[in-house]
């Protein structure tokens, strides 16, 4: 059986900017950009997970969020279920917390990066 993988992703907005990060080269799908998030552990709501991931992750406190986008996607060796909200507050100053290359990026520059392909429709939604 397949791993299966429930992540909770925040699509971080400041103005009309966005915050995203560099999976390190170790990590699955590596040297590819992301929104912050990570995984809902078991008895967590995917507000509890996405909270705890964006402290953890990028040193900031959620605010306000708002539901995005879900999308389920396989990878040759996972399925995933990304559970996406819009991060429209926060406290703190985002920033690479676990020493990833992060920026500020505006919409365009969100349409050169690479990202992993599950994180593609998130792009596409944002920019619909």
């Amino acid at each position: 059986m397949m791993k299966q993988i429930h992540v909770a992703v925040g699509v971080v907005k400041k103005d009309s900017k966005y915050f995203v990060c560099k999976r390190a080269a170790h990590q699955h799908q590596g040297g590819k950009w992301e929104f912050p998030g990570g995984k809902v552990e078991r008895g967590e709501s995917v507000e509890q997970a996405l909270k705890r991931e964006l402290e953890e992750e990028i040193g900031i406190a959620l605010t306000h969020s708002s539901p995005l986008i879900e999308i389920a996607h396989e990878y040759p060796d996972k399925h995933v279920l990304l559970s996406v909200l819009l991060v429209d507050s926060f406290d703190g100053q985002p920033y690479g917390k676990e020493g990833q290359i992060h920026s500020w990026v505006s919409q365009a520059e969100l349409e050169e990066l690479d990202f992993p392909e599950a994180n593609k429709a998130i792009v596409a939604k944002l920019r619909s």
